[in-house]
């Protein structure tokens, strides 16, 4: 089965990594060394029901913790949702995770698809309401939408989940990349669950706290019943003790300083590579995430590749193909790493362009 993804060091060892987005300052030394406590208690099984890591979410978002379920990830969370409810009929609005569409298919689910437009830099509009038919049974967004990285409008966002509890549809809403917003209180709607039961709201520690290989993140929604189901479709222990001890240690306050010290640098750095980017002749998306979504006429995957970095091929993501790429926002010096190898390459076009003139 191919890779579809960023972040395969695996095949392309020893190259700097701009394919995945999670925090450029890496993770804590205190997560890393609750992680490690962790691994010393491998000798028992994990709590199944994560209670000392629920109660500590509960006490850090403000939500029960009957509301809460943690999962092997973020993605776990959407399979395991899609196993539960399987739903007849979906929508998604494209480009998007490809995982929400694998989870469907996986239930025999054939999901529709809403196509944002390029001229509006892939922003969700309210023509997405019209798409909001009875028929629907799921529906899922991202926000900051992933790899566009646009934050979706909160009144609209409420319009949305308004008239999915109307029309009785579930909406699964991905927000593993709002703590980089500029807004992220202002649009995390952890809160609104106890008033929409139709809202499951998609959680991760991967990104911010920079530990993929941990695998951790959580759901929350008020319907408990829908909790239920979601565990009984999944093995019992599915977050080990590491994650469940480096997840606690991820909701300090000093770790709250961190996220912002990264919005800070994500914020600046980012809108100086969307220049730099633009200045090269690239198309850019401009973006509220810690990455950004560009297209080339040339092939930069191939052409990185042979300078050793890593870009995010989006030619297999529905509603762009080929020519479009996302590059993560790194640290100063590896982004002027990532921004001297695209010069090198435009140059090298233009030589050719000329020498054969």
């Amino acid at each position: 089965m191919e890779y579809g993804h960023g972040g395969d060091i695996y095949t392309y060892k020893d190259m700097l990594d701009f394919s995945v987005n999670v925090n450029p300052f890496g993770p804590s030394e205190a997560v890393l060394e609750a992680a490690k406590r962790g691994v010393d208690k491998c000798c028992a099984y994990p709590d199944s029901q994560c209670r000392d890591l629920k109660a500590a979410l509960s006490e850090k978002l403000g939500v029960p913790e009957k509301f809460i379920l943690p999962g092997n990830g973020a993605a776990e969370l959407i399979f395991s949702i899609v196993t539960a409810e399987k739903p007849k009929k979906a929508l998604i609005p494209v480009p998007a995770f490809s995982e929400y569409e694998q989870a469907l298919r996986a239930v025999n689910c054939q999901p529709q698809y809403h196509l944002l437009e390029e001229r509006e830099n892939f922003r969700l509009t309210e023509r997405f309401l019209d798409d909001l038919t009875e028929d629907l049974d799921m529906v899922f967004l991202c926000s900051p939408s992933n790899p566009a990285g646009q934050v979706i409008p909160e009144a609209l966002l409420r319009r949305i989940m308004d008239r999915c509890h109307k029309k009785e549809i579930r909406l699964v809403l991905d927000e593993c990349f709002i703590e980089f917003a500029d807004r992220e209180k202002k649009f995390c709607l952890e809160t609104e669950a106890r008033d929409f039961p139709w809202l499951f709201a998609v959680r991760a520690f991967t990104k911010m706290h920079a530990i993929p290989g941990l695998r951790l993140g959580y759901g929350i929604t008020s319907d408990t019943g829908l909790l239920e189901r979601m565990c009984m479709a999944r093995q019992p222990w599915s977050v080990s003790i590491p994650a469940q001890e480096a997840g606690i240690a991820a909701l300090s306050e000093e770790e709250s300083l961190k996220a912002d010290k990264t919005r800070a640098l994500v914020r600046a750095e980012r809108a100086r590579m969307e220049q730099e980017l633009a200045g090269l002749g690239i198309r850019v998306i401009p973006s509220e995430a810690n990455f950004i979504l560009m297209y080339s006429n040339m092939d930069l995957a191939e052409g990185l590749k042979e300078k050793g970095i890593l870009v995010r091929d989006c030619g297999n993501y529905p509603g762009l193909g080929k020519g479009w790429y996302r590059t993560a926002v790194r640290l100063p010096e590896e982004n002027d790493l990532l921004v001297k190898a695209l010069r090198e390459l435009s140059e090298r076009r233009t030589y050719g362009w000329q020498d054969r003139s």
